[in-house]
């Protein structure tokens, strides 16, 4: 059976970079994305032209059964999940509080804890079965500290931090390492930070911050230090960390 490792979220940022890390290393990277199929080929298309395996499929997180439904058939049709990767982000823009209405901080809420829920009560027990395991999950510096206009996006963030706690306190002494990993800085992803701040405009932060200024983290770099933690011994196991270019001021010196 071939060693797998399921990536939920898998745009063109960080989520498609760690599939092609853990496929290098002979993984079978199984790539799911909420939309953008044709995007979603082509990342599966670049790690079989690299010799690596890996599948794609569209996945609505958000929708009931579906992440539950897909963890079993990759259970049964692929190989056991050894690594799972929980890379949905959960911004829904900067909302003063009376436009953050009840269905997109309830939005926020279903992207960034309960799919992780969903997930963990899925891949945990048979990992646990097994006797081992990784869950990786992403997260921001939203879920450090919150500010204006992200009542839903720090909330949300804030839970999905706990849970990993909660998760890393019950299935670790069963051989599950989960870590929770804090992205603190901007992604050179086109497909997120492009989105929200259109093409333009990134361009132009690309050329003046990022590129060879490594003013912006760069998803390859980013995929290195998931591959790692999933290679950790258990007797020197991260839980969190955070990840931020040389140049950018840490989240609590901000």
């Amino acid at each position: 059976m071939q060693r797998v490792c399921l990536v939920i979220g898998a745009g063109a940022g960080i989520g498609s970079h760690v599939g092609s890390r853990f496929a290098r290393a002979g993984y079978h990277a199984v790539l799911c994305r909420r939309t953008d199929e044709e995007g979603l080929n082509r990342a599966v298309a670049g790690i079989k032209a690299e010799g690596g395996a890996a599948s794609g499929f569209l996945l609505n997180a958000v929708a009931p059964d579906t992440i539950e439904e897909r963890i079993a058939a990759v259970e049964a049709d692929i190989g056991p999940i050894e690594v799972a990767v929980y890379n949905l982000g959960a911004q829904v823009g900067d909302r003063a509080l009376a436009e953050t209405s009840y269905k997109v901080f309830e939005l926020g809420w279903r992207l960034a804890t309960f799919g992780l829920f969903r997930m963990a009560s899925a891949v945990c027990p048979p990992m646990a079965q097994r006797g081992r395991g990784t869950l990786l999950v992403t997260s921001s510096t939203a879920a450090m500290r919150g500010n204006k206009g992200q009542h839903s996006h720090a909330a949300a963030m804030g839970a999905r931090r706990m849970l990993c706690q909660s998760l890393n306190s019950e299935f670790g002494p069963k051989g599950i390492h989960v870590a929770h990993i804090v992205i603190d800085g901007m992604v050179d992803a086109p497909d997120t930070l492009g989105r929200m701040l259109g093409a333009d405009a990134f361009q132009k932060l690309r050329e003046e911050q990022g590129l060879e200024h490594d003013g912006l983290l760069l998803p390859a770099e980013i995929a290195d230090t998931y591959f790692h933690l999933s290679q950790q011994h258990r007797s020197a196991w991260t839980h969190e960390l955070d990840l931020r270019p040389f140049s950018d001021t840490p989240w609590w010196n901000r």
